[in-house]
């Protein structure tokens, strides 16, 4: 998730704790006898995909809280942020807010949401790793998980089909071999492997795949580690990728990636799992009948494991400003808990948990997804993360690499240097 940070918010440290519930001025005082009013804050995912289950939660609720009036705001995501800047600066705020997972390290470093007991909430010891990473900051939680996304291997099983490969790679090396004979029969001006430079997700799944990281706290302190030989060998795996199989614009980004996949001009991508359903798509689809004939599987790495994947997703947070923090909390536990990821795993999304999680892999609707979550990775929760996603250095980075403007080394010694002077600033 691509988001930015908050101008900054007294720093002010408030327990929800969903066992208080019922107790007047619980939640560190934050919280009035029996609120009259909660408020929501959710995208229109929620609106319009799992409405049902936004219900099922006011419903629980309610019956606790007999009159107590449930108000939602539904909103985009472009927009999001802008609105929940301006009203925590007033006395305005919600109660609960949805945010996207990487969005929540900047918010959390300026104090703007309260500390939750994870204690408190269903299966938070079984959070899958990736998630539990996004709502945690120097050793507190500030938020639960809600729902994740994974990333996968997508390919058009027809053209490596007609390369003489019959089955998905199941090891890096089937995979490059495939990919040979891929870019082999059908050019040079094809792309076997459609990889947008600039997919920094994609990339770091490299970097950690080599045991590297983006940055490594060192105390109070974040340093950032790109050019650490780890790090530094996952990048030039991936610029082999760039080199041997994208023969596109290595300048462009990955946003219009699925249309670029639906027009029949590449036999791979590793890309959220929704995209190659978006590929197949009437308004998108160039090839015909593309839904019949891509698969996906998990991407196996380097290493010899499974690539570790970014998990996209949403969490839900409390601001530090609310008056009803423990009935806030309360309603997110109905929403989160165990019924409302039955819910959402009915929908198409990954749990936000590794219990939920583990069934999805043996089903064959889910068993890609589920499986290629196992293993993830996560920004680092450092107070500058935002600073570095909105100066985009690792996307400048990646496009040098890309480009063959900046070796490897260099490229990745000045996004150290860039990444140094903002990452631990609030």
């Amino acid at each position: 998730m691509k988001r930015k940070l908050i101008a900054a918010i007294g720093v002010a440290g408030m327990l929800v704790s969903v066992a208080a519930c019922g107790d007047s001025d619980s939640a560190g005082g934050g919280d009035k006898a029996k609120p009259k009013e909660l408020t929501v804050w959710l995208t229109v995912d929620a609106q319009n995909n799992w409405p049902e289950l936004v219900k099922a939660a006011d419903d629980t609720i309610v019956k606790k809280y007999p009159g107590i009036k449930i108000k939602h705001e539904y909103y985009g995501w472009p927009d999001k942020n802008a609105k929940l800047d301006a009203v925590l600066a007033t006395d305005k705020a919600p109660d609960v807010v949805e945010m996207g997972n990487s969005e929540m390290v900047g918010y959390m470093a300026t104090g703007a949401f309260a500390e939750i007991d994870p204690a408190t909430f269903d299966k938070s010891g079984d959070w899958l790793d990736g998630l539990k990473l996004s709502v945690t900051y120097e050793g507190k939680t500030y938020g639960v998980p809600y729902y994740a996304g994974g990333r996968v291997g997508t390919w058009r099983k027809d053209v490596a089909a007609d390369a003489g490969v019959k089955a998905v790679p199941k090891t890096y090396k089937e995979l490059t071999a495939a990919l040979d004979k891929i870019q082999k029969k059908q050019g040079d001006k094809y792309n076997a492997w459609y990889q947008p430079s600039p997919d920094w997700y994609a990339a770091m799944s490299f970097v950690y795949d080599a045991g590297g990281s983006i940055a490594k706290q060192d105390g109070d302190q974040w340093k950032s580690t790109l050019s650490s030989p780890e790090s530094v060998k996952g990048l030039g795996e991936y610029k082999k990728v760039l080199d041997s199989y994208m023969h596109g614009d290595k300048t462009k980004d990955e946003s219009d990636r699925p249309v670029v996949f639906g027009q029949g001009k590449s036999a791979t991508m590793f890309a959220a799992a929704w995209e190659g359903g978006t590929a197949a798509a009437p308004e998108n689809d160039k090839v015909g009948k593309l839904a019949d004939k891509i698969e996906s599987f998990v991407m196996p790495g380097p290493s010899g494991k499974n690539l570790p994947v970014f998990l996209g997703g949403s969490d839900l947070a409390v601001p530090v400003k609310s008056d009803a923090q423990a009935v806030a909390g309360e309603w997110i536990n109905a929403f989160t808990g165990a019924k409302g990821q039955q819910g959402l795993i009915a929908k198409g999304n990954l749990p936000n948990n590794k219990t939920d999680l583990e069934p999805l892999k043996s089903d064959p609707k889910t068993a890609v997804p589920a499986t290629a979550a196992a293993s993830s990775w996560f920004v680092p929760t450092a107070p500058g993360w935002g600073q570095v996603e909105k100066a985009k250095i690792l996307q400048t980075m990646l496009q040098e690499i890309g480009t063959g403007k900046k070796s490897v080394d260099a490229a990745a010694k000045a996004a150290d240097a860039k990444i140094d002077k903002v990452i631990n600033t609030k």
